[in-house]
């Protein structure tokens, strides 16, 4: 993320220009562009980043639009993760990858600080949205508020947040306070990680604290706590709920790497090229984070939407022609969730169990004797999307 060192129509009929020694520039950016084939190889992964990125959202929110039972309110969280993704990779990704093809930057000065605002906004917006959506999680979970599918008013709020936060962090460098310019090899934008100055490196700490520390504690607490839950209802019913604590295990462990994979690096090697030595970070060693960062409009599609599996569900009656009984079987749950249903409760055993449900579809859990006189638990209906917490009365 090293902004590149040159200013348009300084040198060359190439990507950059030029940026007065104040800022730190020295070098030309022809002597810190990638090769013929580094080029080539960037545009490339940013092909495929945008295709199947752009294919994914836009799978998604035909999805959305395409099934009622998948609109509740917090479905609309993961619908605006989706819509911030696809724009990324409609208004962004296409003009890094003509960039990369021609080995500069096409589009001129203020074409790189529009790319850079955008992508950083847009950006940002998922991050926190991703925050906000594990933070609506551990509250229904921990049953600080109850589960309403009829109230978007919650949801709504968070969304704005996402957006306005984004706007709040976004926005300064427009004003002075930073800026946006080339980075790496000079065929993508964002903000100034190179300059050395008071104004610039506050900044990009600020951003750094607040844009991707805070997001990535919170995603942290959350999803700790809906793991600790899940495993307190393991005690229950061991069947149940070792299989549920898996599949919650392996959620939280996926998303908190892919995350951490997807924008620790870019926040590391900005940090290098803010508070390190000129030239420490190479065109080769900045350009990658950037990609990794660009992946996450392709990874969080998969990891929030599919691995859902009432968002599954309706991805394979979308792709395919199902059979009767799978319609009938689905319209059936469907129907059997109620707008307006809360989180219930039921006492077995000294046992209180709260059924949290994060929207359509809830689950609903009653006491069974089996075939010995022996009473279980058993579970009727779809699955929680979130977890179940035991509390012992004894």
């Amino acid at each position: 993320m090293i902004v590149s060192n040159v200013s348009f129509g300084c040198t060359k009929a190439n990507s950059a220009w030029c940026v007065s020694s104040k800022d730190g520039h020295l070098e030309a950016a022809a002597n810190r562009s990638l090769s013929p084939t580094g080029h080539l190889i960037v545009a490339v992964c940013l092909g495929f980043i945008g295709t199947l990125g752009f294919s994914n959202n836009l799978l998604v929110l035909a999805l959305f639009c395409r099934f009622k039972v998948l609109r509740s309110p917090i479905n609309l969280l993961l619908v605006n993760i989706s819509v911030s993704d696809l724009l990324v990779c409609v208004v962004g990704t296409p003009f890094s990858f003509a960039a990369s093809t021609q080995g500069r930057w096409l589009i001129g000065k203020t074409g790189c600080v529009w790319y850079g605002f955008i992508n950083s906004c847009l950006g940002t917006v998922s991050l926190i949205s991703l925050a906000v959506l594990s933070y609506e999680r551990y509250c229904t979970m921990m049953g600080t508020t109850e589960a309403d599918a009829t109230n978007y008013k919650k949801i709504a709020m968070g969304i704005l947040l996402s957006w306005g936060y984004s706007l709040l962090w976004t926005l300064p460098p427009l004003f002075g306070w930073s800026s946006y310019g080339p980075e790496g090899p000079g065929t993508t934008c964002s903000v100034n990680w190179y300059a050395k100055d008071a104004n610039n490196i506050s900044y990009i700490v600020c951003l750094f604290i607040f844009c991707l520390v805070i997001p990535f504690l919170v995603i942290c607490y959350c999803y700790g706590k809906l793991l600790y839950a899940v495993k307190q209802v393991s005690g229950v019913n061991t069947g149940m709920g070792r299989t549920r604590e898996q599949r919650v295990l392996l959620m939280v462990v996926t998303m908190v790497i892919c995350f951490l994979l997807c924008w620790l690096p870019y926040g590391i090697v900005a940090l290098l090229a803010t508070f390190g030595k000129p030239g420490l970070i190479t065109p080769e060693a900045s350009i990658i984070p950037s990609l990794l960062a660009k992946t996450s409009t392709v990874v969080n599609p998969i990891i929030y939407i599919f691995m859902n599996k009432q968002f599954y569900r309706c991805f394979q009656t979308f792709v395919r022609c199902p059979n009767p009984s799978f319609t009938s079987s689905f319209r059936s749950t469907s129907k059997t969730t109620k707008p307006g249903q809360k989180s219930r409760k039921v006492e077995t055993n000294n046992i209180s169990i709260a059924v949290a449900s994060m929207g359509r579809p809830s689950t609903f859990i009653q006491n069974r004797t089996n075939s010995n006189g022996e009473q279980g638990l058993s579970v009727k209906g779809s699955k929680p999307v979130v977890s179940l917490v035991a509390h012992y009365n004894g």
